[in-house]
């Protein structure tokens, strides 16, 4: 009972500084196109970025009932009682290949219509490398993947795996978004490897053009 009221309260916490913080930064979004054309035909999406860019895409993406991918251990528990006051919900598991039990959740959240989520290096990374997770739900499933990223002008970075990113005050954020990736239904091992490497490249090509921008 101490833990889960201990949770609620940091949850709670976490809920009020990331709003205050949040509602200071100045937005800068490319490809929006591409998210609204899927939305428009309401489709349900699963949306993958990296680790290190929790904190701004919850603000971002907030109260669109995204089901979010989260870890078993307690930093996915903390994590999962932040994102509910932002109108998510949570699956926990794993986006490593060898856990599938978390994706087998959001096989349901898929096909009652909502969208979810995946930290697609997480949750231990390595940093910058997709996970299997994501492709197979994706060929399963039959809805489309968005990846993502959101870069700060100026941040405070963490030295954690996933140099998490926290946005400093006022500062600017641009969010990418590339064109939707399809897969065909029950794909073989090599395909969906290829499938992987093709996000994998398309999430680090918005990664290495935010930084640029971001540098300058």
């Amino acid at each position: 009972m101490w833990n889960r009221f201990l949770l609620s309260s940091l949850g709670n916490l976490g809920w009020v500084l990331i709003q205050i913080l949040a509602r200071t930064w100045r937005w800068e979004i490319h490809g929006f196109e591409n998210f609204k054309k899927l939305e428009d035909q309401k489709v349900p999406i699963i949306y993958a970025f990296w680790h290190g860019r929790i904190l701004a895409s919850t603000f971002f993406w907030r109260n669109r009932g995204i089901v979010v991918l989260t870890s078993e251990n307690k930093d996915g528990e903390y994590i999962a009682h932040v994102i509910h006051r932002f109108g998510y919900g949570s699956s926990r598991g794993s986006t490593s290949k060898s856990a599938v039990k978390g994706t087998i959740g959001l096989i349901r959240t898929l096909k009652s219509g909502a969208h979810v989520a995946f930290t697609v290096d997480g949750p231990r990374g390595p940093r910058y490398q997709v996970q299997q997770g994501v492709t197979w739900l994706a060929s399963y499933s039959q809805h489309p993947i968005l990846p993502f990223h959101i870069e700060a002008k100026r941040a405070k970075k963490f030295s954690s795996w996933d140099q998490f990113q926290v946005p400093l005050p006022f500062s600017k954020v641009r969010v990418d978004i590339a064109e939707p990736i399809f897969l065909d239904k029950d794909l073989p091992e090599e395909i969906l490897e290829q499938k992987r490497v093709e996000l994998e490249t398309a999430l680090n090509k918005l990664r290495e053009a935010a930084e640029v921008w971001a540098a300058g």
